[in-house]
Parts: C-alpha cells; sequence; structure tokens
C-alpha cells in the first residue's frame, strides 16, 4: 500500500499554475516548480507525472472553469440577453486593461497550439465553447426581438469571441480603457438589429 501524499495536492497545483502563467511553459523548468511548489522532483513526478502532464492537468481545469464562467454570466431570459452581452465584453475589456498578464487560456494557445497538438486539441474545443455560448445568447437576443431573426447565431458567437479575445490581447499590449470600451460598443452596434430592437441597457 503506497504512502498517503503529505502535501495539498490543490496548493501545489495552483502554484505550478501561477507560475506557468506568469512565464509561460518553455521558460518554466522542474526546478521552478520545485521551488512553486515546494516538493522535490521525486514528489512531483510521482503525484503529476512529468512537466507536460501537470501543464496539460492545469490548462484542462483552466479550460473547464472559462467555459463555466461564460454560461454563468450570459445564462438568463431571453429578456435582456444582449445586454448581458454587452455587460461580459465591457468587464474583459476593462479588466484587460487592468490585467497584463492575459488569460491562460489565450496565452498557452499562443504560445503552444502551433506545435503541441495537446494544447491544440484542447484550445480549439474551448473557443468552440465559448463561442457557443455567445451563440446561445444571440439565439435569446433573438427571440426577444434584439437581434434579426435572420442573422446566423454561430457567426456571430465567433464575433463575439473574436471582440472578446481582441480587447484581451490588445489589452495586453497597453490599449486603454476608453479604447477597449469603445472597441466593444462598435461591434455591438454593428449587430443586426431585430424588428423591435432597442437600445442596449446601459
Amino acid at each position: 500500500m503506497g504512502r498517503p501524499r503529505e502535501f495539498d495536492e490543490e496548493t501545489a497545483v495552483s502554484a505550478a499554475r501561477e507560475r506557468f502563467w506568469d512565464a509561460g511553459y518553455a521558460a518554466t523548468s522542474l526546478s521552478d516548480l520545485t521551488q512553486a511548489t515546494g516538493l522535490g522532483k521525486a514528489s512531483l513526478y510521482g503525484a503529476f507525472g512529468d512537466k507536460h502532464a501537470l501543464y496539460m492537468r492545469i490548462f484542462e481545469e483552466y479550460c473547464e472553469s472559462a467555459v463555466r464562467g461564460f454560461h454563468e454570466a450570459l445564462a438568463g431570459p431571453d429578456e435582456g440577453a444582449l445586454a448581458r452581452v454587452r455587460e461580459h465584453l465591457l468587464a474583459n475589456a476593462r479588466g484587460s486593461a487592468q490585467n497584463p498578464r492575459g488569460c491562460l487560456l489565450a496565452r498557452g494557445t499562443a504560445e503552444l497550439a502551433g506545435r503541441d497538438p495537446d494544447v491544440a486539441s484542447r484550445a480549439r474545443r474551448a473557443h468552440e465553447e465559448l463561442a457557443g455560448a455567445y451563440a446561445a445568447a444571440i439565439e435569446a437576443a433573438q427571440r426577444a426581438g434584439d437581434v434579426a431573426a435572420g442573422a446566423d447565431p454561430g457567426a456571430l458567437g465567433l464575433l463575439l469571441l473574436g471582440i472578446h479575445r481582441g480587447t484581451e490581447a490588445l489589452g495586453r499590449g497597453g490599449a486603454d480603457e476608453a479604447a477597449l470600451v469603445a472597441m466593444v460598443e462598435a461591434a455591438l452596434a454593428g449587430l443586426p438589429g431585430g424588428a423591435h430592437t432597442r437600445p442596449v441597457a446601459r
């Protein structure tokens, strides 16, 4: 019978996540991880496998949390769906202007998706799910009459995700909050209006 672990696994995962998030995958060494988690190499390998396996666990958990957060923020009655989309995009834009570290999903995708099929596959699925959450909100707004019934929710969902990711990238690059907010408002103003469209609640 194996010895029980003498450390809190979630605390170790959290510490490793912060290190990967700050430095990226390639720049994080095994020594960095042992220092961040307080675990020896044998304990780290025994608990999580190799560096890549640990990163994939962290990336998977982050993707799941991001998708869950989108659905929670955008869920609700048809009435007000477009306002929820607006508030979600604006919150992200404002946060991006103040958070140069950015999103772990975006950072991991940019660094690794081109050469790591595991990251590429998980990132693609996460982005499909995030766009799907926006598409569902668009469908609700169509039922409420706030977006044109003939518009393609899938295409608009991808557009909104592009705005979400774009404001984040620009915020990391130094764009100020006012510019990012204006970008969101311009994108929403361009959505095809419904038969009895009302201004998006402010």
